[in-house]
């Protein structure tokens, strides 16, 4: 069974409550959003596999580790690419795929419209990354398309989640880690989270 982090430190904590702020403007959001993506990585990635080369210092030999696999961001569109570049920031040789989602107004049912995978996926560990993780079809859909495309160490990295998208993603990847600053209470009447930031993507891009 995957398991589900939750992130307590004080600086994520802080940028948290910033984008929760309704009052917060675009560009002060979407800098606090992409400053969690630097700071959740850390973590998120804490448990990568290394191996050991040997590099020549301007004094001697010695023995260094790096990453033994490489990484692939894949934001779910457009929300997602909020966190892409700090993330981006924290592992610049990662490769980044792209799906676009949207949402069903009427059945709230996740719709594709984009796929663009690195061919590198099969092997790599998958970063999915949404800001939110409301209803859980988006992310459930998204990582559908990613072990499609032959991918198998996939972990799901957001910033706001509720008990009802976590439970549908935990029930369709058991094997997929979940990634979160917070689990709220709970989903209102029109698939938002609640007291969650609103909707991610037209704050970030200053859409409404």
């Amino acid at each position: 069974m995957g398991k589900v982090v939750l992130f307590n430190h004080p600086l994520i904590q802080h940028k948290l409550s910033i984008i929760r702020n309704k009052n917060t403007d675009t560009k002060t959001f979407r800098e606090n959003v992409n400053e969690i993506g630097s700071l959740v990585t850390f973590e998120v990635t804490r448990d990568l596999l290394t191996k050991k080369i040997e590099v020549e210092t301007p004094v001697a030999s010695t023995t260094c580790e790096v990453l033994a696999k490489e990484v692939v961001i894949v934001p779910i569109l457009r929300a997602g690419l909020g966190m892409v570049d700090g993330i981006h920031n924290v592992i610049p040789t990662a490769k980044i795929g792209h799906i676009g989602l949207y949402r069903d107004e009427e059945t709230l049912q996740p719709q594709e419209y984009y796929l663009k995978f690195p061919k590198e996926i099969i092997d790599a560990t998958v970063l999915v990354v949404d800001p939110m993780l409301a209803t859980g079809g988006s992310a459930v859909a998204a990582i559908n398309r990613v072990k499609k495309a032959g991918a198998k160490d996939i972990r799901f990295v957001g910033i706001v989640g509720c008990p009802e998208g976590v439970k549908a993603l935990t029930t369709a990847h058991p094997d997929v880690d979940i990634y979160l600053v917070s689990i709220d209470e709970k989903l209102n009447e029109h698939g938002y989270i609640v007291p969650g930031l609103g909707d991610c993507g037209d704050r970030l891009f200053g859409t409404k």
